[in-house]
């Protein structure tokens, strides 16, 4: 599994199976910032009820977000700029073969799963995404610092650290 694929399931929905695939899939990274971020999380939301721990991811990314987790509405608004980055983002992530799984094609998760498969990716979101998910980060860590979402931003942010089209993936 690639590196951008385990912190990208980080912010999917839990389910009864979720905890076990991530600790599994943090297991298999190699030592290094984001496997010490991913696995911070992990030990903090298997702690958690998995009511809890959807009431956490629920308000934490989705109802009333602590953070915004889109790309584009980050970078640029609620404007004509995002809406043509999403277009050009969504049709990337379809030639990629990129499940949205009912997610805006700028949302962080498949974002983050879009770029652990293509080699070249969109260069606005190249662009546009460390900047971004540092801005996501900050606000997180402002609005609520004992939240463990805060580990798998942290992730975000070193990932993003190193966007380099052949190697954000994990490949070399």
């Amino acid at each position: 599994m690639q590196i951008a694929e385990v912190v990208a399931l980080g912010f999917r929905y839990p389910s009864l199976d979720t905890a076990a695939e991530l600790s599994a899939a943090v297991d298999s990274l190699d030592a290094g910032v984001v496997a010490r971020h991913m696995r911070s999380f992990v030990d903090e939301v298997m702690e958690l009820e998995l009511g809890e721990w959807e009431e956490l991811h629920t308000s934490t990314l989705d109802l009333s977000p602590l953070f915004v987790p889109y790309i584009g509405h980050v970078e640029w608004g609620e404007n004509y700029r995002r809406g043509a980055f999403m277009a050009d983002l969504n049709a990337e992530m379809r030639d990629a073969g990129i499940d949205l799984a009912g997610e805006l094609p700028d949302h962080i998760e498949p974002v983050l799963r879009y770029l652990a498969v293509v080699d070249d990716p969109l260069d606005d979101l190249v662009d546009a995404f460390p900047g971004t998910v540092a801005t996501m980060h900050e606000t997180l860590r402002k609005q609520a610092p004992e939240n463990p979402y805060c580990h798998v931003m942290a992730a975000t942010v070193a990932l993003a650290a190193d966007l380099r089209p052949v190697t954000i993936g994990g490949r070399s």
